[in-house]
C-alpha cells in the first residue's frame, strides 16, 4: 500500500504551495516595478505626451485667435496679462482634471452620470453641450474663412467641407488615438511657426510686450469689455471632459507611485502645450497690436484695424510679405479651425454620456434628416421648372436614396455596440484605486486601474 497521507500534512503541502504561488506573484510584480524604476524618466514622460496638446487646442481657436487681434488692435499690448492669468488657471484646472481620470479610472462624464441626480445631470448635460455649441460655430467658421482665402471657396462650401474633413480626421483613432495625437500635435507646430514667422516680421517691441504681459492695466475706451471677451475666450468647459478621457487611453501602474507619476507627467505635458498656446497668444496679439498702432496705414486698413475679424485680418503683413501674408495668415487659422473642430467633436462624444443614450440621439437625427430631407425635396419638385416627366424620374431615383440612408442611419443607432464605453466599478475598488494600494498587497495583485482600450475607438454611448 502507498503512503498514506493524514490531513494535517495535506493542508500544510497546499499552504505551501499557495506561499509559493504569492511569493511568485510578489516576485514578479518587484520585477515589473523594478524594470519601471530602471526605465530613463524622459521616455517615462514620452508616454504620457499628446493629450495635452489635443486640450491645447481650446485655447487656440479661431474664437480665441478673433478676440486676440481686436484687444491688439485696439490697446496694442496692454491685455497680454488677462491671456496669462487666464492660461494659468487653465492649467490648474486642467490638471486637475486629469488627475480624476488617472485616480479613479473614469472620466468626467461617466463620473456625473454615476454621482448625480437626475435633475442635476440634465443641467449639467445641457451647459456643456452649450459650451460646445458656443466652441464649435467659430471653429468651423474660421476653417471656412481660411479656405476661401486659400482657394476662393464659398463660406458655405467650406463649412461643408469643414464638417466632412473632420469626421474623416476623427476615423484616425481607428487606428489608436495616437495617431489623432499625433496629427493634432503637427497642426499645433504648424500654426506656432506661422505665427512665429509674422512676429518675426513685424519684431514688436520686446520691453512693451513684457510690460503688458506682467503689469496689469484697464486704460482706453472698451478696455474692460475686450478684457472680458479674452477671458471668457479661455473658458472651455468641455475640455475638461476631454481631458479626463484622455489619460485613460495610458497604461498607468497600479502601484501609488505610478499614479503619481502619471499625475505629474501629465501636468508637465500639458504646463508645456499651454506654454506653446500662450507664446501663440502672445504673437497674436503682438501682431495685430503692432501693424495697427504703426505709422502709414491707408485709411481702408485703419477702417479693417477697428474691426478686425478673422476674414479681413490677412492685410496685418502685408505691408511686409505682400500677397504671400494673406497666404500664411490662411495656412495658420485652417490649421488653428481643423485641429479645434476637431477637438470639439471628440469632447462632445464623452458629454454625450452624462446623460443622452444612443438612441435618443438617433432619434433626433432621424426625425430632423427626414423633416429637412423630405421638405426641402418636395419643395424644390413642386416650384421647379423641369417637364413633369423629368420630375417623375427624379423622384422615382432620389425617394429610395433617402430611404435607404434613413434605413442606415436607425441601423447604426440601434445596433448593439462591441466596445464598452462605460466601466463601473465597485465602490471599495473605487476607493483603493483612489488611495494607490492596489498591488501593495499580494492578495490584491489583480486590482488594476482600468485600461480604456475603447478610447481608441469610441462607438456612440449607450
Amino acid at each position: 500500500m502507498g503512503r498514506e497521507i493524514t490531513p494535517g500534512r495535506l493542508s500544510n503541502s497546499v499552504t505551501a504551495e499557495a506561499d509559493t504561488d504569492i511569493k511568485n506573484k510578489d516576485n514578479k510584480v518587484q520585477n515589473q516595478s523594478g524594470a519601471n524604476d530602471q526605465e530613463p524618466r524622459w521616455r517615462k514622460f514620452l508616454a504620457y505626451v499628446g493629450p495635452g496638446f489635443l486640450v491645447s487646442l481650446a485655447y487656440l481657436d479661431p474664437g480665441n485667435l478673433e478676440t486676440d487681434l481686436q484687444a491688439g488692435a485696439n490697446h496694442r499690448y496692454e491685455l497680454l496679462w488677462v491671456v496669462l492669468i487666464g492660461l494659468v488657471f487653465a492649467l490648474i484646472i486642467q490638471s486637475l482634471a486629469a488627475n480624476l481620470g488617472v485616480t479613479t479610472g473614469r472620466h468626467l462624464a461617466e463620473l456625473c452620470k454615476a454621482e448625480y441626480p437626475w435633475v442635476v445631470k440634465i443641467c449639467l448635460w445641457l451647459l456643456a453641450e452649450v459650451s460646445v455649441i458656443a466652441a464649435d460655430i467659430p471653429e468651423v467658421i474660421g476653417t471656412a474663412f481660411a479656405l476661401n482665402i486659400l482657394f476662393s471657396i464659398p463660406v458655405w462650401t467650406g463649412v461643408l467641407i469643414t464638417g466632412l474633413s473632420t469626421l474623416l480626421l476623427l476615423g484616425l483613432q481607428k487606428y489608436g488615438v495616437r495617431k489623432l495625437e499625433l496629427l493634432v500635435s503637427s497642426l499645433v507646430f504648424l500654426m506656432a511657426a506661422c505665427y512665429f514667422g509674422e512676429m518675426s516680421y513685424v519684431k514688436p517691441p520686446a520691453g512693451e510686450v513684457l510690460k503688458g504681459l506682467f503689469i496689469p492695466k484697464l486704460k482706453g475706451n472698451g478696455a474692460t469689455g475686450d478684457a472680458i471677451a479674452l477671458m471668457g475666450a479661455l473658458v472651455m468647459p468641455h475640455n475638461l471632459f476631454l481631458h479626463s478621457a484622455l489619460v485613460l487611453s495610458r497604461k498607468t501602474p497600479r502601484s501609488k507611485s505610478g499614479i503619481n507619476d502619471a499625475c505629474r507627467y501629465f501636468l508637465l505635458e500639458s504646463g508645456f502645450a499651454l506654454f506653446i498656446a500662450l507664446l501663440i497668444n502672445i504673437a497674436v496679439v503682438s501682431v495685430s497690436g503692432t501693424v495697427c498702432s504703426g505709422g502709414g496705414l491707408s485709411q481702408d486698413d485703419a477702417d479693417k484695424c477697428s474691426d478686425l475679424t478673422l476674414n479681413s485680418a490677412s492685410f496685418l503683413l502685408k505691408n511686409v510679405l505682400g500677397k504671400s501674408s494673406s497666404i500664411v495668415y490662411a495656412i495658420a487659422l485652417l490649421a488653428s479651425g481643423q485641429s479645434s473642430a476637431i477637438t470639439g467633436t471628440y469632447a462632445g462624444q464623452y458629454i454625450m454620456q452624462i446623460i443622452v443614450t444612443s438612441w435618443v440621439l438617433g432619434s433626433c437625427i432621424i426625425g430632423i434628416n427626414i423633416y429637412y430631407l423630405s421638405t426641402g425635396f418636395v419643395d424644390w419638385l413642386i416650384h421647379n421648372n423641369l417637364p413633369k416627366v423629368v420630375n417623375v424620374f427624379i423622384g422615382a431615383a432620389i425617394f429610395p436614396v433617402m430611404a435607404i440612408y434613413i434605413l442606415s442611419v436607425i441601423y447604426l443607432t440601434f445596433r448593439k455596440d462591441t466596445v464598452v464605453a462605460f466601466i463601473d466599478t465597485s465602490e471599495a475598488q473605487q476607493t483603493e484605486m483612489e488611495k494607490g494600494e492596489c498591488g501593495i498587497d499580494s492578495a490584491k495583485v489583480n486590482c488594476n486601474i482600468p485600461f480604456r482600450e475603447d478610447l481608441a475607438d469610441i462607438p456612440l454611448p449607450q
